[in-house]
């Protein structure tokens, strides 16, 4: 039952070539910043990533594109305060990408988790993004059909976990990385503190432990939008 691990190296260890990863986050927001670099460390190539944005500066996603580390990424805003590294490897046909308008990006993560194959949506109905996917007309209104997404891994961040790998979030970090946190098969999560069993208020609790695999403690996590403004570069 105990779901920790030692290091950030041991919790992304796991992680193949290949592997579709969703990476939580709201650009700097609950965004695992000392995962992705364990990732980027640990040498994983080839991979999909689904996330809100794609990476600012050259830290967080943006390094791991950066290290050529990503073939496709599946998002909703490409270019966000400073894409520069994913525009130039777009711009390079370096890396594929699948726009997705951040509602549907979310239902289509909270469908993966809950088992819901498809739904449908009004939501780019008759723009390029909607181009050869299903419609129906549903009260006199076009709605498009978006399939699941699920992944290989989520590396989500939390502000408390306990060892059985109960968490919760701080503030605004409660984006994406709940619903993701759902919808991996191996869910690897990193924590400001690490508490014993009982040491959260059930009531408090938002991703359950039944969904999450690996944690592990990052006590002074870092914060993208300061990186940024150090001007940072990983590795």
């Amino acid at each position: 039952m105990d779901k920790t691990f030692p290091s950030l190296a041991d919790a992304v260890s796991v992680i193949p070539d290949g592997a579709t990863v969703m990476i939580g986050g709201f650009g700097g927001s609950g965004a695992p910043i000392e995962l992705i670099h364990a990732l980027i460390d640990q040498g994983a190539r080839h991979l999909t990533v689904i996330n809100n944005n794609a990476g600012n500066g050259h830290v967080g996603l943006a390094a791991l594109i950066e290290q050529g580390r990503v073939d496709k990424l599946i998002c909703s805003f490409p270019r966000s305060a400073d894409p520069t590294v994913f525009a130039e490897a777009y711009k390079a046909g370096r890396i594929e990408l699948e726009i997705v308008p951040q509602g549907t990006l979310a239902e289509r993560i909270r469908a993966g988790g809950a088992g819901i194959p498809a739904f449908y949506t009004p939501t780019a109905f008759g723009t390029q993004v909607a181009e050869g996917k299903p419609t129906e007309v549903f009260e006199g209104r076009s709605y498009v059909r978006e399939r699941w997404l699920k992944a290989d891994f989520s590396l989500i961040k939390g502000e408390l976990g306990d060892q059985h790998g109960n968490m919760t979030y701080r503030m605004a970090a409660r984006n994406f990385n709940p619903i993701m946190a759902t919808a991996a098969t191996t869910t690897i999560a990193q924590v400001s503190r690490i508490v014993p069993p009982g040491g959260i208020d059930p009531e408090h609790v938002v991703t359950p432990g039944i969904f999450v695999r690996r944690l592990v403690e990052v006590s002074a996590p870092a914060q993208e939008e300061e990186l940024n403004r150090a001007e940072a570069v990983y590795p």
